[in-house]
């Protein structure tokens, strides 16, 4: 059976579009649509021009081939469907500007501003417009974000849209399913730590920026990790308080403040120190001699024409010789790297 993939940067980078959509206002509907990103109207020159002709001729292609796919047609490749960006008329993109000049001013807001955005009302995602060409190759404002009504006649709102359904259950989703991970899965208050990675993502979700990134799946992940570890500290927090009271009334207090205790005493740790005795290593100048016994060894089974590898018997042990470790000569514990996740069926590093 095939595995179905509940979620993908692809469909979350379509449903965050759509999102983003509702707050916005366009002359046409398919001025909607960018096909590239730049920071500022100078960068719009032959160079990015020419890429966003590629860009929306991939995506034309990739257009093309799923609805001959949807409509029922078989054994087609996706070369079959492969649109040149030559054929594609630069009066017909579209540029995504990021800027800030439509965004109303708000000296209150910071009292040492450091960003552009710091000189400007707070808005739930980076402000953008959007761009085209006309015949006599001037730019023309086709949409801005955060707009209600025309382009000369509206006016600046950030409240009146919303996210689609479709991307808040993707939320949803995200937080079930990273509540069930062997590492959080195990706590009582699973459900509290879901709860707030929700609202955290309905908060923060829209601030996503394409032009920086294509990976919203990283984005919204490390955010949900975030949230749980915020909701284990204060946990922790109430849990450290709870058992001070319940030591000062000279009561027993948890299973984990009882073995923190039993851990932390001199006589534990003189213990775990002795438990193993004393830690020796081979050394090195006997380490060398049998090294060169064996490889004696081996040279003559090569001219006997035998191939078999040398084996260490128990004799040649007798050769090593050993010394006591000192304290401060041992090294810390290699721990394993936890940075690689399988969430969903794909691994993610963070």
């Amino acid at each position: 059976m095939r595995r179905v993939k509940y979620l993908n940067n692809r469909d979350l980078l379509i449903e965050i579009h759509k999102s983003k959509n509702t707050f916005n206002s366009f002359i046409q509907d398919d001025c909607s649509t960018f096909d590239i990103i730049v920071p500022s109207l100078s960068k719009i020159n032959v160079r990015t021009i020419a890429l966003a002709k590629k860009n929306k001729a991939k995506k034309l292609t990739q257009l093309a081939w799923e609805t001959a796919k949807i409509g029922g047609q078989k054994k087609i490749k996706l070369t079959d469907f492969t649109i040149s960006p030559r054929k594609i008329d630069k009066l017909d993109l579209v540029f995504r500007v990021m800027m800030f000049d439509h965004v109303p001013k708000d000296a209150k807001r910071k009292r040492n501003p450091k960003t552009v955005a710091d000189h400007h009302v707070k808005c739930n995602f980076p402000p953008f417009q959007h761009y085209k060409l006309d015949k006599k190759g001037k730019l023309i404002c086709v949409g801005k974000s955060h707009w209600v009504g025309g382009m000369s006649n509206g006016h600046f709102n950030c409240h009146h849209g919303q996210i689609t359904t479709n991307l808040a259950k993707m939320y949803m989703k995200l937080c079930e399913r990273y509540g069930t991970r062997a590492n959080w899965r195990g706590y009582t208050y699973n459900d509290e730590m879901q709860s707030q990675a929700l609202m955290q993502l309905s908060q923060i979700g829209l601030q996503f920026d394409e032009s920086k990134s294509e990976n919203p799946f990283a984005y919204y992940t490390a955010a949900i990790t975030n949230s749980f570890t915020r909701i284990l500290n204060i946990e922790k927090k109430n849990q450290n308080i709870r058992d001070d009271l319940l030591e000062q009334e000279h009561m027993m207090p948890s299973f984990t403040r009882q073995t923190q205790n039993q851990t932390s005493s001199p006589t534990y740790k003189k213990y775990i120190a002795d438990m193993h005795g004393p830690v020796t290593v081979a050394t090195k100048s006997s380490i060398k001699e049998l090294n060169r016994k064996l490889k004696k060894e081996l040279k003559n089974k090569k001219n006997n024409k035998n191939d078999d590898e040398t084996m260490i018997n128990h004799d040649d042990h007798a050769l090593l010789k050993y010394r006591k470790l000192k304290e401060g000569e041992r090294k810390p514990l290699v721990k394993r790297d936890f940075s690689v996740k399988r969430v969903f069926g794909k691994v993610k590093k963070y």
